[in-house]
């Protein structure tokens, strides 16, 4: 088995949350969607020599045996060509032979190429909108250093095939297009085994045959679109442990192939049994699950952790913590696909936060689901830097962009951070919202595509948060200062910031205070941090005593301080709750709250000097002769971020 990257992960020991989904299995879970990293593609997201087609049907018939490491079958594809071509090409393994490529009765030319793609020739040119098909025959041995196609052994010594594609693997054991912009729309699975093993796959199965020479043929159907790396086989001898899942929204069945000795363990039932309730839970804040008309189940496999195979994840062991990240994953990476790797946040982010929905409200008391989230605080903050979105440098990078700290921990408590900004509601609403746009459904969905969703949905421009928090690295630090006035019992605060990477000049958020009172009052507050040394006041009307931060681990953020402090007093306030507008703008720029007269700098970005002067209180400054983009305004002590249009 290939070597593979050890994450640290850094966790509380707390037995109700890591006793289900601890360090070992976000490891293993980690390594599992990582196996099928293989050699390096002509481009990791789309080959282009795939794009003049569009792959509408799949049936895959093969001869399989789970104590052989080889596969030989035929695969027929229908598909609509979007050009006029003389050819077409598939992404397959060189390493497999290709026998023949049937096409109306007649043989066609191809070539294999060291590109790990087969080149086929048709006897004329097919025109634009034309649909066809054709069948390709291969055979061979996988290359097991991939880890896509495995022939092992079970624990208890039985034979197992499983296949795990995530990324760039299906090619190495089928002919298929692994372009992360063409989804299939239906696929039949038939596999031809020795007579006494099970096999499990996607979709709905239509019929188990035996064929009478010590074989028997299992057939699979899928109808909704699937991603090529998402299509899946395992292969043992199964226990089949089935039942039906009911929730308020519809009834499925539930179809579990497990070893013999797992479908004995109790532990495992209780896992299983529980599965339904999770369910429930991701149908009430998600919306119904993606695939009822076929079903939702498991097979189990060897490989660390889980993979959310289409309706049927392959898994190791059944912890509710595992259980919930992969059934989150059937919303989010497989009705919903990161349309590139670079965006693989989408999925591992999404089925994350689906652990803080399944923590919160079904296992944890809130005092654990609190240590659960500062927990994740402290991993994501453990490096300063690190994107969540994957860079292009990084795209062949699989350690990168399957990394624990920023593609789990980080792109899930990215979402936790949206949902403070909105308030629960309006995120579970836009979340369903999401789900059930026409353009994203059982489709491809990118960070652009999601950002803009999201700024559409809500109305509020998402798009300084991406810049900072997705696109950006590192997290702030926050010096919040505070007094009360003690005859007006006004609250002042004063909040500086500093940040852990230079990648981000300032993250803008709304800030989570609760203030206690002498005695046993409480009161919350939300202060708009836009820029550095920024000041607030708040009325309140009891005399506050202690002043909390991050109250229940709202954001990220690491090495806040809160301190009181009786010097800031009112009158000594010369930048008291400073406004600039219109923000962007052309020509003038207007600034209110100021007391009195004040020197003002104005930056570019790249730190250079570009105007000075003095403001008056509700003055102007002209910034016309100015390029476009985006200056800093300092006022002694504190930053305002204006765009000059």
């Amino acid at each position: 088995m290939k070597q593979l990257y050890v994450f640290l992960i850094v966790f509380l020991t707390i037995d109700t949350v890591f006793g289900q989904f601890g360090n070992v299995e976000r490891q293993g879970l980690i390594e599992s969607e990582m196996k099928a990293a293989s050699r390096s593609a002509l481009d990791v997201n789309v080959n282009p020599n795939t794009l003049n087609y569009d792959l509408q049907y799949v049936r895959l018939e093969l001869d399989l045996d789970p104590t052989q490491q080889y596969v030989s079958g035929t695969m027929t594809s229908h598909f609509k060509m979007l050009a006029n071509s003389p050819n077409i090409y598939f992404d397959l393994a060189n390493n497999l032979t290709v026998s023949n490529v049937k096409y109306h009765g007649q043989n066609l030319t191809f070539q294999q190429l060291s590109s790990d793609e087969i080149k086929i020739n048709f006897p004329a040119s097919l025109t634009a909108q034309t649909t066809d098909s054709l069948s390709i025959t291969y055979s061979g041995i996988p290359d097991a250093s991939a880890d896509s196609f495995s022939a092992d052994f079970t624990p208890a010594g039985d034979p197992i095939l499983a296949t795990l594609s995530e990324p760039f693997g299906a090619r190495e054991w089928w002919p298929t297009k692994q372009s992360m912009n063409d989804k299939i729309e239906k696929m039949d699975i038939k596999i031809i085994t020795p007579a006494q093993y099970t096999v499990g796959s996607n979709g709905k199965l239509m019929s188990e045959t035996i064929l009478g020479n010590g074989k028997k043929l299992t057939y699979w159907q899928t109808n909704y679109p699937i991603a090529a790396y998402l299509f899946a086989l395992g292969i043992s001898n199964y226990t089949k442990v089935n039942s039906t899942i009911t929730t308020s929204e519809s009834s499925f069945p539930f179809v579990n192939y497990l070893y013999p000795a797992t479908a004995a363990d109790a532990n495992s039932q209780y896992g299983l049994a529980w599965t339904p309730d999770c369910m429930q839970n991701f149908e009430t804040n998600f919306g119904p699950y993606p695939f009822r008309n076929e079903k939702y189940g498991h097979m189990q496999f060897n490989w660390g952790g889980g993979m959310e195979h289409q309706t049927m994840t392959s898994m190791i062991n059944f912890g509710q913590g595992l259980i919930a990240h992969e059934l989150a994953h059937q919303w989010f990476g497989d009705k919903l696909t990161c349309g590139s790797w670079n965006d693989i946040w989408l999925n591992e982010g999404f089925a994350t936060f689906g652990e803080h929905v399944t923590y919160e409200k079904l296992l944890m008391a809130p005092s654990t689901f609190q240590s659960y989230l500062a927990n994740e605080i402290g991993y994501i903050t453990s490096e300063a830097g690190g994107s969540v979105y994957i860079p292009e440098s990084s795209q062949l990078d699989f350690n990168r962009i399957f990394n624990g700290r920023l593609s789990y921990s980080k792109g899930g408590f990215v979402l936790r951070m949206i949902k403070w900004i909105l308030g629960d509601d309006q995120f579970y609403a836009m979340l369903k919202a999401y789900q059930n746009n026409p353009a994203f459904v059982y489709n491809y969905v990118k960070t652009s595509d999601f950002k803009n969703f999201l700024s559409s949905y809500t109305g509020k421009d998402f798009t300084e948060f991406f810049n900072d928090w997705i696109y950006g690295e590192g997290y702030p630090t926050y010096q919040i200062r505070w007094m009360q006035n003690t005859a007006t019992k006004q609250l002042t605060f004063k909040v500086g910031q500093t940040r852990s990477s230079s990648a981000v000049s300032f993250f803008e958020m709304p800030l989570p205070i609760k203030v206690s009172g002498s005695g046993g009052q409480t009161a919350y507050f939300v202060l708009d941090n836009t820029s550095n040394n920024q000041y607030f006041t708040q009325d309140v009307g009891f005399t506050v005593t202690n002043v909390s931060f991050n109250y229940e681990n709202q954001i990220i953020t690491k090495g806040s301080t809160v301190i009181k402090d009786n010097n800031l007093a009112v009158n000594d306030i010369n930048q008291k709750n400073i406004n600039v507008y219109p923000n962007p703008s052309k020509s003038l720029i207007k600034i209110s709250g100021l007391v009195k007269s004040a020197d003002y700098e104005l930056f570019s970005v790249d730190g250079k000097l570009v105007k000075k002067g003095i403001a008056d209180p509700n003055s102007e400054i002209n910034i016309s002769t100015l390029v476009k983009g985006t200056y800093i305004l300092k006022f002694n002590d504190q930053s305002v971020k204006i765009i000059k249009e």
